[in-house]
């Protein structure tokens, strides 16, 4: 079974000049982790609740003058500043991908070797979809299921 036969198509994207404002409101109403960032239909990126919430997050300086001197309050009130910026300040360049024709197992060993929870799914940087673990593994559970039932 192959990455296209389960992938997600119809993806929600935004460009890289979006406003970050906007992507959290697309993240919090559709329960989206992360958004493809795209030119055209061309994938240039990918924008995560990670990388908006680590901006948040001490840094290493921080961390060795030890915990208890972090001000967390103050760095929650950064976070209105933070998305007032757009999309290209934040996101991650050089995303990987996988293949439609690539095998959903192959795929799913390249993503949970690499700790992602879903990978876009391209053709060359032509973006065609996107692939989570749950769909990897509702695709062998239905297959399972057929198997069981003959």
């Amino acid at each position: 079974m192959n990455v296209e036969s389960i992938m997600t198509r119809g993806v929600k994207t935004v460009a890289p000049d979006t406003g970050l404002r906007e992507v959290v409101s697309l993240m919090c109403l559709y329960r989206l982790s992360g958004i493809p960032v795209v030119e055209g239909d061309r994938l240039v990126g990918i924008i995560a609740e990670k990388d908006i919430l680590n901006s948040l997050l001490p840094n290493l300086e921080d961390l060795m003058h030890g915990m208890a001197a972090i001000d967390f309050d103050s760095r929650m009130d950064e976070y209105s500043n933070i998305i007032g910026g757009k999309v290209s300040d934040l996101m991650t360049t050089g995303v990987k991908s996988v293949s439609p024709d690539m095998h959903i197992l192959k795929a799913a060993s390249f993503m949970a070797g690499n700790h992602f929870r879903r990978i876009p799914v391209a053709e060359g940087d032509r973006l065609l979809g996107i692939l989570s673990l749950g769909d990897v593994h509702k695709a062998i559970f239905h297959a399972n299921l057929s198997v069981a039932d003959e």
